[in-house]
């Protein structure tokens, strides 16, 4: 995709580099939308406890960034003596060959912009406090800073053999949406929802939505909702089991799931390993 003919997205798009790297221009940033990112962070960080896995919630606290949109040189420091992972600031949403060769070379794109206030609720495309407060935590996590990493150098596979969308649905599912099983119970991980003040909540509590063990080709056959809660979330016993899923070639999966029907978002497999049946999980049931 060329940076011409990037659809209408609400980044700006002019300046950016060929690997659509922007300057983050912390200085341009004004007083209000340092207000709305103090309100943003107070909002979630009250409802993190009994919600959030505690590795996300211990290295939000060691990122002390509650104060002021971050500064990503700053961050950076930290981060890349945690897991050697670095932040990058783009305009917004970028092209997927671009974004697998940042993620496969640990650095992370970010977001420069940042919601209005008519959008604390709800906001179509992810902006810097999605990204941030939502994605950067579990960058300090080595386990899953490494599979972030082994994820990206999944892509250039899946683009070569035609898998590009049942990779998107792993990193949907455990990147954005994903669910970990503590000793203390099942907690979110994943940035789409701890970036949301109403999907933390919904996400544990809610009787709608399936809450199944991650099983990497049962994932990566399930459709998504990008415009609603989740109807299925899936829980890992540990992030070692999603980095080990991610070490063996895609190559001969891509083909097999090629010929298997797709999952619909709400269904509900007999091989399943269930947390919770949600109200609407026998919408589908399949033993394929």
């Amino acid at each position: 995709m060329d940076r011409n003919s990037l659809p209408n997205l609400r980044g700006d798009y002019h300046d950016s580099a060929a690997d659509f790297t922007v300057a983050q221009d912390w200085a341009a940033y004004g007083e209000a939308e340092h207000d709305l990112w103090r309100r943003l962070y107070r909002r979630q960080t009250a409802i993190l406890p009994g919600h959030a896995a505690p590795e996300y919630i211990a290295n939000l606290q060691k990122m002390d960034a509650q104060g002021q949109i971050p500064h990503f040189g700053r961050i950076n420091e930290q981060l890349y003596a945690a897991t050697n992972w670095q932040l990058v600031a783009v305009p917004g949403l970028i092209p997927d060959d671009v974004f697998f060769d940042h993620l496969a070379n640990r650095r992370f794109p970010v977001t420069v912009w940042l919601r209005t206030p008519a959008e604390m609720d709800y906001l179509v495309e992810p902006d810097i406090f999605h990204d941030f407060f939502g994605h950067v935590p579990m960058l300090f996590d080595p386990v899953f800073a490494d599979y972030l990493a082994a994820y990206g150098r999944k892509g250039f596979e899946a683009i070569a053999k035609g898998g590009l969308k049942q990779l998107a649905r792993l990193y949907w599912y455990m990147v954005e949406f994903g669910l970990i099983n503590t000793q203390d119970g099942l907690r979110a991980y994943g940035a789409g929802i701890l970036s949301s003040k109403s999907e933390t909540i919904y996400c544990l509590t809610d009787s709608k939505p399936n809450r199944i063990a991650f099983e990497l080709e049962r994932v990566m056959r399930t459709d998504y909702k990008i415009d609603d809660f989740q109807k299925t979330y899936f829980v890992l016993d540990s992030f070692d089991q999603l980095f080990e899923a991610t070490l063996a070639s895609f190559g001969d999966l891509y083909a097999r799931l090629a010929d298997m029907p797709v999952i619909p978002p709400g269904g509900v497999l007999d091989s399943d390993r269930v947390y919770h049946f949600g109200n609407e999980g026998y919408a589908f049931k399949d033993t394929a």
